[in-house]
């Protein structure tokens, strides 16, 4: 079976699971926060499912549509946390979930620092791109527009977000502004001589400091 499984698509479950893991730790602090979760729980895996099993990828993938599968499994980890982004700010946890956000980037971070050296902007850019997920690498989300070792700038051509975050009554803004705290702590803590900056709304930079 693993025959028919390349890097790709390995690399894609690894990051579906880091974002459902960002996904368990909402629900854990909204839970030690004293927040009914059980109802809203069941309603969320009812409309989309529950979070992957506990297995390796070439047990529990479809082999005869591996696209539609890992795309179908993206879309529901991201419906999930979309409502459970609804859940937080309708109790007014709003600062809770940014504090999720980057404590999760923190240990990201430390993960990849434990395995590698990350020295140059191209480095931290492809890092971050292993735990983000904006939909398939077929959607061609990103452009980049200068890559070097001091400075990686890149515009998202199109958003494969708002769909499912206005489906479940979030402005698709809210996405991207934790998503955007998520990056900016990711690029400190992995190599604290870069930073990334948010040049326009579609267009973003992890340099060098001056």
């Amino acid at each position: 079976m693993s025959l028919f499984l390349g890097k790709i698509h390995y690399w894609l479950f690894n990051k579906i699971l880091w974002f459902e893991n960002l996904e368990e730790e909402i629900i854990s602090v909204a839970k030690s926060e004293g927040l009914d979760i059980e109802g809203v729980k069941a309603e969320i895996e009812a409309k989309y499912g529950a979070k992957l099993e506990n297995k390796n990828l070439e047990e529990i993938i479809d082999t005869d549509n591996i696209h539609g599968w890992l795309q179908d499994r993206i879309h529901r980890a991201e419906g999930r946390m979309a409502a459970w982004t609804r859940f937080m700010i309708q109790n007014d946890k709003m600062s809770t979930l940014e504090k999720v956000y980057i404590d999760q980037a923190k240990e990201a971070a430390e993960e990849v620092k434990s395995e590698r050296a990350i020295e140059n902007a191209v480095d931290i850019y492809n890092s971050m791109n292993d735990y983000i997920l904006d939909g398939m690498p077929c959607d061609n989300v990103n452009q980049v527009l200068e890559s070097d070792v001091d400075a990686v700038k890149w515009v998202r051509r199109i958003c494969v977000h708002r769909e499912l975050w206005e489906e479940e009554g979030v402005n698709v803004d809210v996405f991207y502004n934790l998503r955007g705290l998520w990056i900016k702590e990711f690029v400190s803590d992995l190599n604290s001589d870069f930073e990334y900056k948010e040049l326009g709304e579609k267009e973003y930079i992890i340099s060098k400091k001056a």
